[in-house]
């Protein structure tokens, strides 16, 4: 991918040298979806790093300054639409910069890329990706009840969550924007 900068971070393709920040974050996964990401030692951070290096869809988020990894965004194509995500590390969370982040990668897929709409899917007891969603002009579509599980109880049987839908579509954002220009 070409390289998304803001004013304090850069939107880039994952390297190896991003393996120690993976996993700050991927070590213990504060979301329950990222559960499957769970990174035991720097080996496997270092494989994970190389896999999503090969990945445009991965996007290493950095500090402008030092190039830190302090999170990642997806953003995943199926046609004209885009599924988008993002996991960052907690150490970095209050200070803006997953909404900073994901609005510099809304503007690339909407005014450069051309998607036609992004949706994102929120557990419902994550009330910070719910509030970014909305910050960003994203829409609640859904909510699907019981909908996926990542781990299990003591017995062995499935924790099933609750998962919202959130969506934006060009028209929103484009409308969104020229609101936000006119002041």
């Amino acid at each position: 991918m070409k390289p998304i900068e803001t004013d304090r971070l850069i939107l880039r393709n994952f390297r190896r040298e991003d393996a120690a920040g993976l996993l700050a974050y991927l070590e213990s996964p504060v979301a329950s979806c990222f559960l499957s990401l769970t990174l035991r030692d720097m080996d496997a951070a270092l494989a994970e790093a190389d896999r999503r290096g090969a990945d445009d869809a991965q996007i290493a988020v950095c500090l402008k300054d030092s190039d830190q990894l302090i999170g990642d965004l997806f953003a995943h194509p199926e046609d004209d639409t885009v599924s988008v995500g993002w996991n960052f590390n907690p150490a970095f969370s209050g200070r803006g910069y997953a909404f900073e982040a994901a609005h510099a990668l809304f503007t690339d897929l909407f005014e450069v890329q051309g998607i036609r709409r992004l949706y994102a899917y929120v557990a419902d007891h994550n009330l910070p990706s719910q509030k970014l969603c909305e910050q960003l002009g994203m829409r609640r579509e859904g909510l699907f009840l019981d909908y996926i599980s990542f781990r299990n109880d003591d017995a062995g049987q499935p924790i099933y969550e609750n998962t919202m839908q959130y969506a934006l579509l060009r028209r929103e954002w484009d409308a969104l924007c020229t609101r936000n220009s006119k002041g």
